[in-house]
């Protein structure tokens, strides 16, 4: 196996990461999903990235967006295109240590220039 087949199929890459504050693209169309329901009513506000989670020592988690429903229930939004499983873990202890919350996984079906969305929520136990 030469150099460039063994760093093309054994080492790990490196995922792109987003500046904190900055929108990947799939954040960004669901954010334009979610101005269209605070247009109709149907939500009171979000905002993107507005709240950290401390889960324990030197581990936190920052919902992609913070929803505010009609009602003023509040919503953790976390918008993937698919769960890794450190995301899944984090989200789950999240759920579990601040049960007062709700928090939705939200993927993208559909195109990118039709989005349909679905939504999961992540149990509190």
């Amino acid at each position: 196996m030469s150099a460039e087949q063994y760093r093309k199929e054994i080492v790990p890459q490196a995922r792109a990461r987003f500046a904190r504050g900055v929108m990947n693209g799939t954040e960004a169309s669901y954010a334009a999903q979610l101005e269209l329901r605070k247009r109709a009513g149907q939500i009171a506000d979000y905002r993107f990235e507005a709240l950290t989670l401390k889960l324990a020592h030197d581990t936190r988690y920052t919902a992609d967006f913070l929803v505010i429903k009609a009602d003023g229930g509040i919503e953790l939004h976390e918008v993937k295109g698919f769960l890794r499983e450190d995301a899944n873990v984090k989200l789950k202890t999240a759920a579990a240590l601040f049960p007062w919350f709700r928090f939705v996984v939200i993927y993208r079906r559909g195109t990118k220039a039709d989005p349909i969305w679905a939504a999961r929520e992540v149990p509190a136990s």
